[in-house]
């Protein structure tokens, strides 16, 4: 293998990126101008050789030489290639409430790498280890300011830019639900939000000296953790502003107004730090006409998740400001148990479409928790896999229906290869992912079979279970035990846990269709004790045993804080399938 890098460096980010590959018999010759494009190649003939079954696997995927000593016999090759944005990122949700441990991080970073991903975020509300702030991340499992700089080196070895992320506005209820911090809170006896199920403060109050105080202690710690000079500050979602100590000022100056002003400060806050400030883009579109009055320096998030979502309209708005943005979809995989692989590829198709006809600066692909990041970590490979090939291939996302996904992920994400006809863990999980699709129900972000043990309690003639039956039910019932079937017929080899998240997952789909069923037979007002013994107890016991799965899943990849709230949802639909009064 032979390295070569040019001393020109093109203007185009993208082109600086770029890279030439040549196999042929004399070896491998890569050609970029800088390392970036050298990486790019390097993952390129890995992604060749795994191709090929000479090239063989260690568990994990590691290429290994072939056994008998004579290396690599594979097919010639040349390719010339860039990616199609500058900046391809994951995001990770690391507060709801779900902690990756170090080596799940590292084994992540390592694996994005190989799929040419050049930035990853942390998304934080309360898991970094603040000193002075103990109170606030208590029994979190928090990640510290020493394993940061860990994952920040782990990161730049491979080429990924990891950028701090730390929500500095609205998502302060982990915070604000504390003394003394509650003090800050713009609505301080609390608002309902949907991201708890009890009322508390949500937001920052924009007008408080203290809040900027309190969060130039917040950056002055994280930020030296990190090489990156960006800064995500989030600023989402301010469902509370203007509601409660900031009414008198938004109804004198204007919410957006309000709003706006504490765009600049913290732009300022950060910029004495040393970092650009990233920001979500949900709240300035509420006013777009306003956009033009960010600083200049903000680079815009442009977020949704819905396989419809306006992004090519929301994109135009941000290029004519002039100012930098990305657009950012999902992976689906929150609110469900499963994903919703075809929403998730729609919606990352879009996006990448979008960002290319509008010249985005990036794309970061967003994988959420919310609801206690029910999900096992194999629900969120279709959606980063598919991302991960329309970030760099955007030809790919004109005909989204048409990606040959589970291959890719058998390939790419699980280690193993589909063999003749039969599916592979790919095509299972692909098809889990879609028994969404048959419940007849609506499924706006989320799965309404998630919803059917999460939330257990509310009654099924609300608006998300619109079109449920018995018989959608069965459909989707049907589906999975196929697929379940499927995955009972794998061989050996390649991600044995992903294989037990793939099989806990279809247990805990089929207990939702059967719960499901036996309450639409109920009556859909019935509340879950009205349910005879003779279904309410064996659903029950079938749930205990879950719930007793989902925590030991959870502990191969993840830190234990977080996890008895995470599964506090399906206990309390537990005890009442459990309860013996009428």
């Amino acid at each position: 293998m032979r390295l070569t890098s040019s001393a020109s460096a093109p203007s185009d980010p993208r082109d600086r990126q770029a890279y030439r590959l040549r196999i042929d018999g004399s070896g491998a010759r890569a050609e970029a101008v800088d390392e970036a494009g050298l990486l790019h190649a390097l993952a390129t003939l890995g992604q060749w050789l795994r191709l090929h079954p000479r090239s063989g696997r260690a568990p994990g995927g590691a290429l290994v030489p072939p056994a008998d000593g004579e290396g690599w016999r594979i097919p010639g090759l040349e390719v010339e290639d860039r990616p199609a944005f500058p900046c391809r990122g994951v995001l990770l949700d690391v507060s709801r409430d779900q902690v990756p441990t170090l080596a799940t991080l590292e084994g992540l970073i390592e694996r994005l790498a190989d799929w040419k991903i050049n930035q990853l975020q942390l998304y934080m509300e309360h898991t970094f280890a603040y000193q002075g702030h103990e109170r606030v991340w208590q029994g979190s499992s928090p990640l510290t300011p020493t394993q940061i700089r860990r994952l920040d080196a782990a990161c730049q070895a491979v080429g990924i830019e990891l950028v701090p992320n730390q929500n500095s506005f609205g998502h302060f209820h982990r915070w604000l639900i504390h003394e003394p911090y509650r003090q800050l809170a713009e609505c301080p006896e609390g608002i309902e939000h949907p991201f708890s199920a009890r009322r508390e403060p949500f937001s920052l109050c924009a007008t408080d000296p203290g809040t900027l105080k309190l969060l130039d202690d917040l950056y002055g710690q994280l930020l030296p953790c990190f090489a990156s000079h960006k800064l995500n500050v989030g600023l989402d979602e301010t469902f509370d502003l203007g509601q409660c100590r900031t009414a008198d000022v938004c109804e004198e100056r204007g919410k957006s107004s309000v709003y706006l002003d504490f765009v600049r400060q913290i732009r300022d806050l950060a910029d004495r730090h040393g970092r650009r400030i990233q920001m979500w883009g949900d709240i300035v579109l509420e006013k777009p006409e306003r956009i033009g009055d960010l600083p200049d320096d903000v680079t815009v998030l442009a977020w949704g998740y819905e396989a419809d979502h306006p992004f090519a309209d929301q994109a135009e708005r941000f290029r004519a400001s002039g100012h930098p943005f990305y657009l950012c979809p999902g992976t689906s995989s929150w609110l469900s148990f499963a994903g919703r692989t075809h929403n998730a590829v729609h919606n990352l198709a879009s996006a990448a479409l979008a960002g290319e006809a509008s010249e985005a600066e990036g794309y970061l692909i967003c994988d959420w928790g919310d609801r206690g990041h029910l999900q096992p970590w194999v629900a969120s490979f279709p959606g980063l896999v598919a991302g991960v090939e329309f970030s760099w291939n955007t030809t790919r996302a004109r005909a989204p229906d048409a990606l040959p996904l589970a291959a890719l992920l058998d390939l790419h994400a699980f280690d193993t290869e589909q063999s003749g006809s039969a599916a592979g863990l790919g095509e299972v999980v692909c098809s889990l992912g879609n028994a969404y699709r048959t419940t007849g129900a609506r499924s706006f972000n989320g799965s309404p079979l998630f919803h059917l043990l999460a939330s257990a309690h509310d009654d099924l003639d609300h608006d998300r279970y619109a079109g449920m039956t018995i018989e959608t039910l069965t459909a989707s019932r049907e589906a999975v035990t196929v697929a379940g079937g499927a995955l009972a017929d794998l061989g050996p080899g390649g991600d044995a846990l992903a294989q037990r998240e793939a099989r806990w997952t279809v247990d805990i789909l089929t207990l939702a269709c059967d719960l499901g069923m036996a309450r639409l037979r109920a009556g859909k007002t019935a509340d879950l004790r009205a349910l005879p013994p003779s279904e309410r107890l064996p659903l029950a016991a079938r749930l205990r045993t879950a719930i007793d799965q989902r925590r030991t899943l959870w502990r191969q990849r993840n830190r234990p804080g977080g996890l008895r709230n995470a599964l506090s949802e399906l206990r309390s639909a537990l005890r009442v399938l459990e309860s013996t009064e009428a």
